[in-house]
């Protein structure tokens, strides 16, 4: 079977994906289901968990991803978005899809495409995120992954992932984000996030506000679920909870999430205790309260993007300015009055200067927008900046004095754009490709 396009070359396949991007975000698991059912069901080759979450779900699929591999198995990874490359989003053994790889899979999968378009009439054809899931399911199928990590894109119940039939399903966590999508409290959005709990599978539950918790075990109950609760597990003390060389309380609360779902894995898998605790420790998620060095400056790159993420955000930078013993210097980019005006209430409590940047993304938040969000408590300096700006290049950062610790926080996407310059040999950034 050959394209009905001509997709010689990668240049050519990003414009097609570009495309099917700009058709937007279609909820619904059916259309997914009959572009699975056309390339074979490869979903059901591979034995998965399933994980959705409002924070914390790419920190919690990156530890069982490391656990599994720890243990012996050759893991898939589907997460989103990329940061730089879009290749990312697809991971045999934390080895990116490359450009041929991704060339060769859109040649296979767009006439596929275009005969579910053509059966259902338009509007009807497979959107971008559901192309990159099936490049996914198909990847993880014919590299013999014997287990794979399977992150929610958005919500749960009506994700293009929801085809799949996991080992274990995991909601990492439940926060007021994407409210116009799923709901705007956060019953609501628990009970689209539970809508990846399977008849009679077992689920692992984070740490949840109690509405969000009250909704997720009705579901559960519902399906014959049996529930796992890591507050119930592990208690409030954090210090109980497993260690994991991701810094910051809230990836303690991810890692106990984490090592409860490993425990529930079928036997055989031999994912063992020390298992567990090797992959804890061996994790790599960048874009999470990241330590880096910028020319000899401490730099930290931090996807706080939510209300829920800026509460965490605060506790974190309450602690480095005891460490540092002085005020920080912030980057910050986001998508959406709601994110921005949460992590920038925080931000003004602890940081002297605010550089505001604004992703290349079309749901950013504008310089205006972001500057009237700032308490007008906020003493210190607001400025106006560009990451090329502030990172003329991958050993150097203009914000603030030498002296100066740099939090970069806010959208990942801004995160990408920054990563991308710090670590070229990443390759060229995808940005455009990078909203869902």
């Amino acid at each position: 079977m050959t394209s009905d396009l001509p997709l010689a070359g990668y240049a050519a396949v990003q414009d097609y994906l570009f495309g099917l991007k700009a058709g937007g975000v279609k909820f619904g698991v059916d259309r997914m289901r009959i572009l699975s059912e056309r390339i074979g069901n490869p979903e059901r080759k591979v034995p998965c968990i399933h994980v959705a979450g409002t924070n914390g779900k790419g920190s919690v699929s990156a530890m069982l991803e490391s656990i599994l591999r720890c243990s012996g198995q050759r893991t898939g990874l589907y997460t989103s978005p990329h940061l730089v490359r879009l290749g990312e989003r697809v991971q045999v053994n934390r080895e990116i899809l490359t450009e041929e790889e991704i060339v060769g899979f859109v040649r296979e999968l767009q006439p596929v495409a275009a005969d579910i378009a053509r059966d259902g009439g338009p509007g009807d054809g497979p959107t971008f995120f559901e192309f990159m899931t099936a490049m996914a399911f198909l990847q993880f199928a014919r590299r013999a992954c014997t287990f794979s990590v399977i992150e929610v894109g958005l919500g749960g119940r009506l994700d293009a992932t929801n085809v799949v039939e996991p080992e274990v399903s995991v909601i990492s966590s439940i926060g007021m984000d994407h409210c116009e999508m799923l709901g705007d409290t956060l019953e609501a959005i628990a009970s689209e996030k539970a809508g990846i709990i399977k008849a009679g599978r077992p689920v692992v539950m984070g740490r949840m506000p109690p509405e969000a918790e009250a909704a997720i075990r009705r579901i559960a109950s519902e399906k014959g679920a049996p529930l796992h609760s890591v507050r119930e597990e592990y208690g409030e003390d954090v210090e109980a909870y497993p260690r994991t060389n991701l810094e910051g309380d809230y990836q303690r609360w991810n890692a106990a999430t984490a090592t409860l779902a490993a425990r529930l894995l079928p036997r055989g898998l031999g994912v063992a205790p020390e298992s567990i605790s090797r992959g804890l420790v061996a994790v790599d998620w960048p874009g999470r309260w990241q330590r880096i060095e910028i020319g000899g400056r401490l730099a930290i790159l931090d996807s706080s993007h939510n209300p829920e993420g800026a509460a965490v955000l605060d506790h974190n930078l309450d602690g480095l300015r005891k460490e540092v013993g002085r005020p920080i210097v912030a980057v910050v980019g986001a998508l959406g009055t709601m994110r921005a005006k949460a992590l920038l209430e925080v931000l003004s409590r602890h940081c002297r200067d605010i550089h505001l940047a604004v992703p290349h993304q079309s749901r950013a938040s504008t310089f205006e927008e972001l500057e009237a969000l700032v308490p007008a408590a906020f003493q210190g300096r607001l400025i106006r900046s560009t990451v090329e700006e502030l990172f003329p290049s991958g050993s150097v950062c203009t914000a603030g004095g030498r002296d100066d610790v740099v939090v970069v926080t806010g959208s990942i996407y801004l995160l990408g754009e920054i990563l991308g310059r710090l670590e070229p040999q990443r390759g060229p950034g995808e940005g455009r490709l990078q909203d869902f």
